[in-house]
């Protein structure tokens, strides 16, 4: 077989914008102070349409409350990181704790966005607080699976049946889930139910790599390491930050550059990893 030729020098040329006229739908994205948030805005700030899933009473029963300014806050925060003039920025809500919310979820922001999806980045959560081995309970186990693992499942399956259907010639498709670094030293013991499902989310996404290289669909998760999105203060706030080189939690904004370039032509070539995003947390 023949090598590929070496790329044109225009070709090495950064597009300030790699994902124009491409569309993506980030779910969790209910809160300005959330991971989602950050990465609508930065695939917004790459040229993209987005889709914005929320599910405000998730947040509105957690220590650190529903967004104060509601889901147009949100949007409007999104809408304003927009680059290509043509790109727009929607949203809908969905309990995916139902069944056939995940799939329909898909379907509704493909038709929205034209008909075609081109990134799908699955942000949300059941959060924690679970508890250790002696306190999970069958409630806790099947409401963290749901969530955490099938609602996921189901929209990537969703998502290969609509790419499925579209020309060979369509750009590659990309898909980002979430982990929570459950893998490494220490796991996460004090929230087991919430550590399994991430466990097995990460699991699964090499035999979903498999599948979706098919159809020319890249699939990878992300662990973001400890970032700060409002749920902690205090002494405790401190000493995680101390446990960087840099002195700082990790921010929002500092996971949602790593999932937007995935969603774009330059991580073609990388499918089926679960990368971690960090920063130097010491264990």
């Amino acid at each position: 077989m023949p090598k590929l030729p070496h790329p044109e020098p225009q070709s090495l040329r950064r597009d300030p914008l790699p994902l124009r006229g491409r569309t993506a739908l980030v779910t969790g994205a209910s809160r300005r102070g959330g991971i989602g948030y950050a990465v609508a805005r930065r695939l917004a700030a790459y040229g993209a349409s987005v889709y914005l899933h929320h599910h405000m009473s998730h947040d509105a029963q957690k220590p650190w409350g529903a967004e104060p300014g509601g889901i147009d806050a949100v949007v409007e925060g999104v809408r304003a990181a927009l680059a290509d003039p043509d790109a727009v920025v929607l949203h809908g809500p969905a309990d995916l704790s139902d069944p056939a919310a995940p799939a329909a979820l898909v379907a509704k922001a493909a038709g929205e966005l034209g008909g075609r999806l081109d990134v799908l980045v699955a942000n949300h959560a059941l959060s924690g607080y679970d508890g250790t081995l002696d306190d999970i309970d069958v409630r806790h186990l099947d409401a963290h699976w749901a969530v955490d693992v099938r609602s996921v499942v189901l929209m990537v399956k969703e998502y290969a049946r609509l790419r499925a259907a579209l020309p060979a010639s369509t750009p590659g498709g990309r898909v980002v889930t979430m982990t929570s670094g459950q893998d490494i030293a220490g796991g996460m013991p004090w929230e087991l139910a919430y550590g399994l499902a991430k466990g097995a989310l990460a699991s699964v996404t090499r035999s979903l790599s498999t599948h979706l290289a098919e159809l020319a669909v890249t699939i990878n998760t992300v662990n973001p390491g400890p970032v700060d999105t409002d749920y902690m203060e205090g002494d405790d706030y401190r000493a995680v930050a101390d446990r960087f080189p840099s002195g700082r939690w990790g921010m929002p904004d500092d996971p949602a550059r790593l999932i937007a370039w995935l969603a774009t032509d330059e991580a073609e070539w990388i499918t089926g990893e679960v990368i971690n995003s960090e920063g130097g947390f010491k264990r």
